[in-house]
């Protein structure tokens, strides 16, 4: 039987696949990463298992996150976006993913692509944690809050500290997987 992490929703089958294919493992695909930053951005206030239940209806109203055409959306597609129960309707949120979308063509045009910047703050390589519980896991670290405050300055929004941590576990910068859980080895 496959040993997961405590904080696996067993119940659902999307949570499941979530931790088991994509959490922690390393990312460097840019359209792959803009999405897991947007979702992470949604998630502010709310549950990770409400935001992996409308995560289809999310890439159906971005354009499946080509950040491209994201970020000429006009203030009519975000409004029509406003409208759609299958999302999370917070203007301030799905305003931001069209900010964030030009925030990541900018970064790209600055570094050459969003993965070269944003592993570069981990010297491209996974930080390695050691938790025998996921609640050892810090919400924030000072490498978040650094990101976090140079994100901010480049124009990105809903990147608190939190929200930075929870974005670098997701993409395998920092592993998190607990000791015990089958995924914890690096991939």
């Amino acid at each position: 039987m496959t040993k997961r992490c405590g904080w696996v929703k067993m119940t659902n089958p999307l949570y499941v696949a979530y931790h088991d294919e994509e959490w922690g493992r390393p990312l460097h695909d840019e359209q792959a990463l803009f999405e897991l930053l947007c979702l992470e951005t949604y998630q502010a206030g709310l549950s990770w298992e409400t935001i992996l239940n409308k995560r289809t209806a999310f890439q159906q109203a971005f354009h499946h996150y080509d950040y491209h055409q994201v970020a000429k959306m006009t203030d009519e597609d975000l409004e029509e976006i406003l409208q759609n129960p299958a999302v999370v309707r917070n203007r301030l949120k799905i305003f931001a993913t069209r900010a964030n979308a030009q925030a990541f063509l900018q970064v790209q045009q600055d570094f050459g692509s969003f993965d070269h910047y944003i592993w570069s703050f981990v010297d491209g390589k996974t930080i390695q944690n050691d938790l025998l519980d996921y609640k050892q896991a810090p919400a924030k670290t000072t490498l978040s809050e650094q990101i976090s405050k140079d994100m901010k300055k480049r124009g990105f929004k809903f990147v608190g500290p939190v929200a930075v941590y929870s974005f670098l576990q997701a993409a395998g910068l920092v592993n998190d997987h607990e000791r015990t859980c089958d995924f914890h080895s690096p991939h």
